[in-house]
């Protein structure tokens, strides 16, 4: 049973390890990962590897192209203002729904507070992203939170692009976040989901300027 659960845990490791290196853009915009390439690299058999980049794939990390395989997207501007529109929907609609029962969950403190402690020039997305997961799952609805997680990959992958890191202060982000975590605590749903819609469209126009400049 033991060998059986671990071989089970092969393709989430290997897909682990691709992710990682997909966001850290040492797999860059345009590149292919294939079947051929995952099974030798990581000494897994060709379904293994299939496997791996499938969970890519559904996590909007790679796309498949007919007679190619999967290569990583490079992310455009339509692409970051549709992700963030859309990103703001949803979490405004899990902000307005968190508000209404006034506790803010656990996790999304730990991660804003290693963000304001975080120096200027230290990597953030990680604590940031994990911010907003925490809120987003801390709500009640089990689809709302998939449809937030389905946006996530590809957010993740937009910040990687762009070397976002350059473009914010974490102790700004951190503040921004206070903000929204002050309106879940006084129960004000609006507010709250004002205040998080805000936060991710000012975000959005940051990047879309930063794409302009750079591209």
């Amino acid at each position: 049973m033991d060998r059986d659960v671990s071989i089970a845990r092969v393709p989430a490791s290997v897909a682990e390890s691709l992710r990682s290196e997909v966001l850290a853009v040492r797999i860059r915009p345009g590149d292919a990962v294939t079947e051929a390439s995952v099974a030798s690299r990581f000494d897994v058999s060709r379904p293994t590897a299939r496997l791996a980049i499938d969970q890519l794939v559904n996590a909007g990390l790679l796309r498949r192209e007919a007679n190619r395989g999967a290569r990583v997207p490079a992310l455009s501007r339509a692409d970051i203002v549709d992700l963030y529109d859309n990103r703001a929907l949803v979490e405004g609609a899990a902000l307005r729904a968190l508000a209404e029962g006034g506790a803010v969950p656990a996790d999304a403190v730990f991660h804003n507070r290693a963000l304001a402690d975080a120096p200027d020039e230290a990597p953030f997305a990680a604590d940031d992203i994990a911010f907003h997961r925490a809120l987003v799952t801390g709500q009640s609805s089990p689809r709302l939170s998939r449809m937030h997680e389905s946006l996530m990959g590809e957010i993740e992958l937009c910040i990687g692009q762009v070397a976002a890191n350059s473009l914010w202060r974490p102790a700004d982000i951190a503040a921004q976040h206070a903000r929204v975590l002050d309106a879940v605590v006084a129960g004000d749903p609006e507010l709250a989901s004002r205040l998080v819609r805000e936060h991710i469209l000012t975000s959005r126009d940051r990047l879309i300027d930063h794409v302009d400049r750079t591209r």
